[in-house]
């Protein structure tokens, strides 16, 4: 697939998106049509190719997530599109040229409306759904593993969920940095936790602590938390000396009724006490949108650690987890199938 500028798409006069109404099966996912806005100053509109559907959208649907906005909403963490229009003071150069860029919401439609400033270049030998699910997993992968763990070769580290979007992102790139690895996931996915080049621990099989301390008896150097509840203390017990935690979801309290900021609220202070502890261990809550009110700085990072997962991507460092693709009209299966855990990677929406 060419990135190289082609002949514009036409910009279209209405957008076709799917609207979370308030808290519905995945079946009550609205798909609406709406006429096209045109880009304002310093935005572009991207024609969709790929959206994901991440854990994210699985908590708003319940009203769980930590910051979502007030219902009715579109969702879509993240998308890659083709730019079809520029507003004023953007470049006309970028009309026809692909590129991904983190949402939040919204990225669930036909067409998107984001600040040009938010743009990353996604590599012409790259497909878009391939590339869509390195946007967010990867700048979350990347972030976790360098900048906060700052994993090192040689070291040994352990990945809640390496079946998942993220999880099998963190494995991946934690082998290109020379570590090794070990990575929960139920039994059905173990040939495929192999693959990517981790050794596989069933979650659900009895005495799960002593299984993973067993494969690393002095310790992980890491280990990358998803999961959150009571679990996270297992994690904190199976650190070495001088490990890092690495939290960054409360996906055991999906389904539980209730505040979605408690679960969080009490996360965050459990990894604060631990950090006060003097014995050499770190705990981070990982918030890819921490720094967010230095929007240069922040904008600056996100774009160089995407551009290194990209570079990764189109040199074959990478395997792209596409776990299916589905078109935007059927979104509602789209999320039942990311919810199910029967699947390994990503599911795309597509156009």
């Amino acid at each position: 697939m060419s990135n190289s500028p082609t002949p514009t798409p036409a910009f279209t006069s209405t957008v076709t998106e799917a609207v979370l109404p308030g808290i519905v099966d995945p079946e009550g996912i609205q798909v609406r049509t709406r006429t096209a806005r045109p880009a304002g100053p310093g935005q572009v509109v991207l024609a969709m190719e790929a959206a994901g559907v991440s854990f994210a959208e699985q908590q708003m649907r319940r009203g769980k997530y930590y910051d979502q906005p007030p219902f009715p909403f579109v969702p879509g963490y993240d998308l890659v599109g083709r730019v079809v229009d520029v507003g004023q003071d953007v470049p006309r150069e970028l009309l026809g040229r692909r590129f991904a860029a983190l949402t939040k919401t919204g990225a669930w439609a036909s067409h998107v409306t984001v600040d040009a400033g938010d743009l990353t270049e996604v590599p012409g030998s790259v497909d878009s759904a391939e590339a869509e699910t390195f946007v967010v997993n990867g700048i979350t992968a990347w972030q976790m593993l360098h900048r906060l763990a700052k994993v090192r070769p040689g070291q040994v580290v352990l990945v809640h969920g390496a079946n998942g979007g993220v999880g099998s992102t963190l494995v991946q790139l934690a082998r290109v940095a020379g570590a090794r690895v070990v990575g929960t996931a139920s039994a059905k996915h173990h040939d495929a936790v192999r693959a990517l080049g981790a050794l596989p621990v069933d979650y659900r099989a009895p005495d799960p602590e002593d299984r993973l301390r067993a494969h690393a008896p002095r310790g992980y150097d890491a280990v990358f938390d998803h999961v959150g509840g009571e679990g996270i203390v297992t994690s904190w017990r199976l650190l070495a000396a001088k490990g890092t935690l690495v939290s960054y979801g409360t996906a055991s309290t999906r389904d539980v009724q209730g505040s979605s900021r408690a679960p969080v609220l009490k996360l965050l202070a459990r990894l604060t006490l631990w950090n006060a502890l003097p014995n050499g261990k770190g705990a981070h809550f990982y918030n890819i949108w921490a720094g967010r009110r230095r929007p240069g700085a922040f904008r600056a990072r996100l774009h160089a650690d995407l551009s290194q997962v990209f570079a990764l991507l189109a040199d074959g460092a990478l395997v792209p987890q596409v776990a299916a693709r589905v078109p935007l009209t059927e979104v509602g299966e789209a999320v039942r199938l990311a919810e199910s855990g029967t699947v390994v990677g990503k599911v795309v929406l597509v156009p």
